[in-house]
């Protein structure tokens, strides 16, 4: 009888490790992809601030999984080509996703 219960504890705990074993890189994954995404963004921000003729554009921008999604308005249709060739050349930029508009 004692070594029954025994045997059932040894099992219950090895069955906790196993299982924590198993959930735990995925939210390191969510968690790090999380920082990279809100990186990316940030550099897309600054890269577009810091090109002259999209300062005052009002162009949103957001990552996910490192695709990049621009929304918002810019003057012309060639502020808005010049913001997805900025944006593409971002480091960790996978793609972009353009629903940008005209003003």
């Amino acid at each position: 009888m004692f070594s029954n219960q025994r045997l059932l504890k040894s099992f219950g705990l090895l069955s906790i490790v196993f299982l924590a074993a198993c959930v735990t890189p995925q939210q390191q994954t969510q968690a790090s992809e999380y920082v990279e995404d809100s990186v990316i963004t940030t550099k897309v921000k600054a890269a577009i601030f810091n090109e002259p003729t999209l300062k005052s554009a009002e162009i949103n921008v957001e990552t996910f999984k490192a695709v990049v999604q621009l929304s918002g308005f810019v003057n012309s249709s060639s502020d808005m080509n010049r913001a997805v060739e900025v944006t593409r050349g971002v480091t960790g930029v996978q793609s972009v996703k353009n629903d940008m508009r005209l003003k």
